[in-house]
């Protein structure tokens, strides 16, 4: 039989399970009291406030921890395991460790700064493509909906991912752009600094205008770079989620339709598959990509 077949085949047998769950079950109508969006509301679990900061303990710190504990434990496991003949597993983490050093870092840092600033582009890189990945696993977070198991109230599974929330993306956005500042003012001084904000051969203008308009262009973006290393990671992965959870249940509880359940549980597969694969990693290696070649232009001789 040839794949055109049992593509055909296939869609020809969902549609008929379709049909056969709507004449059994119909349409229950819409059901207004599920509200999708609560799944990434962060209530507290541990409510701890000191003075106006809220340190409350919650599933956003929970995923932080657990990017941190993998990020530590799996590294120090595999460098504890090295052998002159790799195994698989060496091989893929050589393989992470030289597009992490020559691609990333390297590539975009003169030797002497690829060298200082590595360990830290790596683990950055580490964190966030192990917090992507935690964000795909199931785990009981879910407290809004509870499941009675031998009457313990257990929280339902849910997926979540702590760079689906902006203010962890933003503090990690906000380190870089602090630390590329203080490096490029560390390699030129504060005033040679700020005076590779102006691109040689920018006129000078009437009373200086056009210094003065070329470097408050250049200070709008600088800011700009937080919003978008912070907004890029954050949207993403917030969205590949809310994308998995509305085909993979949320939209058919939502019409109350179960007979687009098979439709809409192949799409949340598709959406999951092309999540892990690809987006998890590609937005780790853009952010950490873009922080280094942040850092390589505040230390350029030419900026």
């Amino acid at each position: 039989m040839s794949r055109r077949a049992k593509l055909l085949l296939f869609a020809v047998g969902l549609l008929a399970v379709v049909i056969l769950l709507y004449v059994i079950f119909g349409s229950a109508g819409q059901n207004n009291d599920f509200q999708p969006q609560n799944e990434f509301k962060l209530d507290p679990w541990l409510s701890i406030k000191i003075g106006g900061v809220d340190l409350s303990l919650n599933k956003a710190v929970l995923y932080l921890i657990l990017a941190m504990v993998f990020t530590v434990g799996t590294m120090t496991w595999v460098a504890r395991k090295m052998a002159a003949r790799p195994n698989r597993v060496q091989t893929a983490v050589e393989t992470a460790y030289e597009l992490m050093r020559d691609n990333i870092t390297a590539g975009n840092m003169d030797e002497q700064m690829a060298k200082r600033w590595f360990s830290f582009i790596g683990t950055l890189f580490l964190f966030i493509w192990f917090s992507n990945m935690i964000g795909y696993l199931p785990l009981p977070t879910a407290t809004e909906h509870k499941v009675n198991i031998f009457g313990a109230h257990i929280p339902s599974f849910a997926l979540y991912a702590a760079t689906a929330n902006i203010s962890v993306t933003l503090i990690l956005s906000f380190v870089v752009w602090i630390a590329y500042h203080v490096e490029g003012i560390r390699a030129k001084g504060f005033v040679g600094y700020f005076r590779g904000w102006l691109p040689a051969g920018t006129p000078r203008g009437p009373g200086g205008l056009g210094y003065a308009g070329i470097f408050l262009i250049e200070v709008i973006s600088q800011f700009v770079r937080l919003i978008s290393l912070s907004v890029r990671l954050f949207a993403n992965i917030l969205a590949g989620h809310l994308l998995i959870l509305f085909m993979g249940g949320g939209l058919v509880v939502l019409l109350g339709l179960a007979a687009l359940g098979p439709i809409t549980f192949v799409v949340a597969v598709a959406f999951f598959m092309f999540e892990v694969v690809l987006i998890a990693t590609l937005q780790a290696f853009i952010f950490a990509t873009l922080a280094s070649i942040y850092f390589g232009g505040a230390t350029a001789a030419a900026h």
